[in-house]
C-alpha cells in the first residue's frame, strides 16, 4: 500500500471537494469581518492578534485569522521545518491585506506542504521542530495537518455563512 497516497489522499479530497470551492468568492469585507467584540483578527497594518499560551477562553477569531493559521502555522512553518521551504513564523510573517491575497498565500502554502508529504518517509521520526513530539513518525504529523485544515476550514465555512446572514 502507498501511504504517502493514501494519507495525502485524505487531505486533497477534502481541499478540491469542500474546502477549496468554499472559499470562491470571498470578499475582503468577509476576511475581515468580526462578528463579535474582542475577536483575534489580521489588521490591515500588518499585524495579527497572537498570544502564546491562549487565553481562556481562548478567542473568537475572524476569516482571516483562522487563514493566516492555516497559511503560516499549519502549512509553511512546517513545510520550512520539514521540507526545505522558506522561513516561516507567525511574528515575521507578511499577512495578506486582502482575500484574493490570501487566497493566494492559502493554495502556494498547501501546494508546498502537499509536495513535501507526497515524498516524505513517514516512518522517520518528525524531530525537534515538533517540540515534545519529536519522536513521532512523520504519519502522524501528516494526519495532524489534515485534522487541523478540516477543522479550521470548517470554521471558516461556519463563518462566512454567518456573515451571509449578518449582512
Amino acid at each position: 500500500m502507498d501511504w504517502n497516497k493514501q494519507l495525502t489522499d485524505q487531505l486533497d479530497w477534502h481541499w478540491r471537494m469542500q474546502l477549496r470551492p468554499r472559499l470562491e468568492g470571498l470578499t475582503d469585507d468577509e476576511y475581515f469581518w468580526e462578528p463579535v467584540p474582542d475577536v483575534w483578527n489580521v489588521h490591515r497594518d500588518g499585524s495579527i492578534d497572537w498570544l502564546y499560551p491562549t487565553p481562556e477562553p481562548e478567542p473568537v477569531t475572524t476569516i482571516a485569522w483562522r487563514m493566516a493559521h492555516i497559511i503560516v502555522g499549519i502549512f509553511a512553518m512546517r513545510t520550512a521545518s520539514h521540507f526545505g521551504g522558506p522561513p516561516a513564523d507567525y511574528m515575521t510573517w507578511k499577512y495578506a491585506m486582502s482575500a484574493d491575497e490570501a487566497l493566494k498565500q492559502l493554495d502556494d502554502a498547501y501546494e508546498a506542504w502537499m509536495d513535501g508529504a507526497r515524498k516524505a518517509d513517514l516512518s522517520l521520526p518528525v524531530g525537534p521542530a515538533e517540540g515534545p513530539f519529536a519522536e513521532e513518525p512523520m504519519a502522524t504529523l501528516v494526519l495532524h495537518i489534515n485534522r487541523e485544515v478540516i477543522h479550521h476550514g470548517a470554521e471558516i465555512a461556519l463563518l462566512r455563512d454567518l456573515y451571509l446572514r449578518e449582512s
